[in-house]
């Protein structure tokens, strides 16, 4: 049961030493804080402070275990009669917590629990001037002949610069000259729409807030949206593959008639008809994970058993893509980010953002060189008979090899920006920057087909010029996002570009009509590099994975 507290603390004293509850009929109080009275689980009556502070009763020093409310003691006390405080002062003996009656205080007795209603009215109640802090303290009774007599009395206007004070006369004769008083219209009415003003930004902070909020749930939303699609493009990519496989049958029934009408043909002296190729469909066949950061490059060796990858987290990888499908070997070397890889014989160059390339002997897959290539960061790497090219911040280097070292050989400037994509191809070389081979933009990545020079830039675009007489034939559109890699797979009957977007997807292009005829969604970050090998396609992303898709 929880009792009404009393509006004072009581004696500690008094109250253990009047256990048998013969109490005096006045207390002197003192304190600031509000107790109440208890009963312990002895029945004694108990201070609850001292209760709360204290494991043992301070009457029999038994060990207190139960504290309970004591509400009929509580009741009690609260009719006592107590000597006003501002009545009391520290008694002279200099005894702490001891106090006496004093005769210039308040005179009056109350009831303990009518206590807080007087003092809030007690004309002995000390009070400070409402002018200036620095005027004398002042007793309640008082205030009002001081307040006719001070000399700190401000202008009702001081809060917008008067700096007049004096005392009752001279503020009288002040108001009627202020320049101030002449406005306190104007002011009051500029206060109040301030205040209006306040209000009402104070109204806005709520509305940002409900709209915070709401933008948190309509984040969830999307969030979910984001799981959903996942969740259709996994069902996307079944039915792509059981389109495939329903596909992969039409092409042995198409098979078996052709041979069919290739008989009928025969005999009746007709042509063949050629053999029926339905549209390829490229599927993802698995996953390498392994990378602590995004993959920015790959290559694939000559035999297409081993894949090159460098990432962000400074090393480069090497996975079986023949039996096990396993990373073999983590290469480290690299003090920066790994942006460019090539093959040439049976080496391996990387180049990164340290400004070096390392050379590493793919045969024991050990770094055998580093050279100190460039004053920025090495952006890509392509070679050609026996020769390395490195672009860079406005250069592209030419290196003879030379068994394990690099001799530079020439040194291309007059580029104007980041050579981010190079080529070499029949005694070309291809490379791309900002504005160049006629583009306005930045070209992110170049490929070479046998009729066509593909590449793809910073505003999301393809373009394809005719190898022969280098104009421009088309712009391929569809990405919405930066073209970062580009790759070639060429079969007799047809060539197929692809491109990989920082849109999280991969495109591909048929050449032959110049159509986008499929795309890939299944990186959850840009897609950055592109590798192809005996027919297969692997990319690499900002997700930290490389995926290998398959038709």
């Amino acid at each position: 049961i929880t009792p009404r507290r009393s509006d004072s603390a009581i004696s500690v004293r008094s109250l253990h030493s009047e256990s048998n509850m013969s109490l005096r009929s006045t207390f002197s109080l003192h304190e600031e804080e509000e107790d109440t009275v208890s009963v312990s689980s002895l029945l004694f009556p108990i201070h609850m402070r001292c209760a709360l502070t204290s494991e043992k009763c301070p009457v029999d020093n038994s060990k207190l275990t139960v504290v309970v409310n004591n509400i009929a003691v509580a009741e009690q006390i609260g009719e006592l009669f107590i000597h006003c405080k501002y009545g009391c002062r520290p008694a002279t003996s200099g005894k702490p917590g001891a106090f006496e009656v004093d005769p210039l205080g308040c005179p009056f007795t109350i009831k303990l629990i009518t206590r807080k209603d007087h003092e809030v009215s007690c004309d002995y109640r000390p009070v400070r001037c409402p002018n200036n802090p620095n005027c004398p303290p002042l007793l309640t009774m008082n205030l009002e002949a001081h307040l006719k007599e001070c000399e700190h009395i401000k202008c009702p206007h001081s809060k917008y610069g008067c700096t007049f004070i004096g005392n009752q006369d001279t503020y009288e004769t002040h108001l009627e000259v202020c320049k101030f008083e002449g406005l306190k219209e104007f002011l009051q009415q500029t206060d109040d729409r301030f205040h209006e003003m306040q209000v009402t930004l104070a109204q806005k902070d709520q509305d940002i807030s409900f709209l915070r909020s709401m933008l948190g749930k309509l984040s969830e939303k999307l969030d979910q949206l984001e799981k959903n699609l996942e969740l259709k493009f996994d069902v996307l990519d079944e039915n792509q593959s059981k389109l495939s496989e329903d596909l992969m049958e039409f092409r042995r029934d198409a098979s078996m008639l052709n041979d069919e009408l290739s008989h009928i043909n025969a005999r009746l002296n007709m042509g063949i008809l050629g053999s029926y190729d339905p549209q390829q469909i490229f599927k993802c066949k698995g996953t390498f994970v392994g990378h602590q950061g995004p993959v920015w490059c790959l290559c694939v060796y000559s035999t297409g058993d081993l894949l090159f990858s460098g990432s962000s987290d400074k090393s480069i990888k090497v996975w079986d893509t023949c039996t096990t499908y396993k990373c073999q070997k983590t290469l480290e070397g690299h003090d920066g980010i790994v942006l460019a890889l090539c093959i040439q014989g049976n080496k391996l160059y990387s180049g990164s953002a340290d400004c070096t390339i390392i050379v590493w002997d793919i045969q024991t897959l050990q770094k055998v060189n580093t050279i100190r290539a460039h004053d920025n960061p090495v952006c890509t790497l392509v070679s050609s008979h026996n020769m390395l090219f490195s672009g860079s911040l406005k250069a592209i280097k030419v290196w003879d090899i030379v068994g394990t070292e690099l001799k530079l050989k020439k040194e291309l400037t007059g580029l104007n920006h980041w050579v981010r994509a190079l080529v070499a191809s029949q005694n070309h070389l291809y490379s791309g920057s900002y504005q160049t081979i006629k583009v306005r933009s930045s070209v992110y990545s170049i490929a070479v087909t046998n009729h066509h020079i593909v590449c793809g830039t910073y505003e999301n675009l393809i373009h394809v010029w005719d190898i022969e007489s280098k104009e421009q034939v088309r712009t391929l559109t569809g990405h919405v996002g930066t073209v970062y890699a580009l790759a070639v797979i060429s079969t007799p009957d047809q060539t197929k570009v692809f491109s990989a977007s920082y849109d999280r997807s991969l495109r591909v292009w048929s050449m032959d009509n110049m159509i986008c005829t499929q795309t890939l969604l299944r990186h959850q970050g840009s897609v950055t590099a592109l590798a192809v090998s005996r027919g297969r396609l692997f990319s690499g992303a900002v997700d930290s994975t490389v995926k290998v898709w398959t038709c």
